[in-house]
């Protein structure tokens, strides 16, 4: 076959591909399974086919990490999480630090300061007053290193067996600076994708903390507050178009829901991504691609392709962003999928997971 038809091949099925991912979703499961809480397709479809329409309305639609409100003193962001991570503590961090950093990350997300949080614990019969009190002390540090108060909360106590010990849901507000404007429809070809750091080092340390598939890796979990990073970089590179911090469903789900939102194509360098070692050895043996393996201390930018320098540059001056780079860049070529080009010259679709490899993972 002649290399212009090869072509025209591929090119047909990327567009059957990309027309199958477009269509409205469709919830055709008739109970809730772990996969819906996953952050991936199915995650996608109960939102959009059950939750969206119950609410629809322009602060919700957009679904961004938190929605942004016009208030007489500006724009106020609004976000909400819950935290169901099993184990509760793990390398680098704990459940309690995770309900900070979570929240604080998804404001910074739409280029907001964090001002307050609320905490609302639910807790199980039976659970042990000094676990508590040592989770409500890592709320109380991720908070002060936060910098931001938390002003309000709630407890409910269920019966033995009607919970997993601790729940945690939070709430953040803050104020998005002025002048920004980020979002997916920002997005054009040409823009670089630039991440702040190594992917998947949270969920292995997760897999490793639960001790049931023997690994050993010496990793901890990146959870970290980046509204200081995000600061930066839109004080050095204003003109950025869009940020998400890339949780559950990885770097790979996050670029998925970037390419769909902004009808556009990611395209991927896999030579360019970092990834420990350990990291990277622990997710061979199980099969497990690093691109979806969940962060809760990394930050995503896409950034004009002649603003690529000042925003790496910007990043690397944070502790959060020391290992800052650029992994790939946006294109009209494949548009609403997906791509790595591989080290061996290929390219390979990255799709939306259905569930997650690991469940209960923040």
């Amino acid at each position: 076959m002649p290399r212009s038809d090869d072509f025209k091949a591929r090119e047909a099925v990327l567009a059957r591909v990309e027309s199958w991912r477009r269509r409205a979703p469709k919830l055709t499961d008739e109970t809730i399974t772990m996969a819906h809480g996953a952050g991936g397709r199915a995650s996608r479809s109960l939102i959009e086919a059950v939750i969206r329409p119950a609410f629809t309305n322009p602060a919700l639609d957009g679904l961004e990490d938190a929605a942004v409100i016009q208030v007489d003193a500006g724009r106020m962001a609004f976000t909400t999480d819950a935290f169901v991570v099993t184990p509760r503590r793990f390398q680098g961090g704990s459940i309690g630090d995770l309900a900070v950093n979570g929240t604080v990350n998804d404001l910074a997300a739409v280029g907001a300061e964090p001002v307050a949080l609320s905490v609302s614990l639910v807790l199980e019969e039976g659970f042990a007053v000094d676990e508590l009190r040592a989770i409500v002390g890592d709320v109380s540090t991720a908070a002060a290193a936060a910098d931001v108060n938390v002003v309000t909360g709630d407890t409910k106590v269920v019966e033995r067996g009607a919970a997993d010990g601790c729940y945690i849901t939070t709430t953040g507000i803050g104020f998005v600076r002025p002048h920004t404007s980020l979002g997916a429809s920002q997005v054009r070809p040409g823009d670089a994708v630039v991440l702040s750091g190594t992917v998947g080092d949270h969920g292995v340390a997760v897999m490793v903390a639960r001790g049931d598939l023997a690994l050993a890796a010496d990793v901890a979990s990146d959870t970290a507050p980046l509204h200081t990073l995000a600061k930066t970089l839109l004080e050095a590179v204003p003109e950025t178009r869009w940020l998400r911090d890339p949780t559950r469903g990885g770097v790979a789900s996050a670029c998925n829901e970037l390419a769909v939102d902004c009808g556009l194509g990611v395209e991927l360098d896999e030579q360019a991504l970092p990834v420990k070692g350990a990291v990277a050895g622990a997710c061979e043996l199980l099969g497990l691609d690093p691109l979806y393996i969940a962060n809760e201390g990394k930050m995503l930018a896409v950034v004009p392709a002649d603003a690529t320098s000042r925003a790496v540059q910007a990043m690397q001056s944070c502790a959060a962003g020391a290992e800052a780079c650029v992994i790939g860049s946006i294109t009209d070529a494949h548009k609403g999928l997906v791509l790595v080009r591989t080290g061996f010259g290929g390219t390979r679709i990255v799709d939306m997971l259905v569930g997650d490899p690991l469940p209960r993972i923040c």
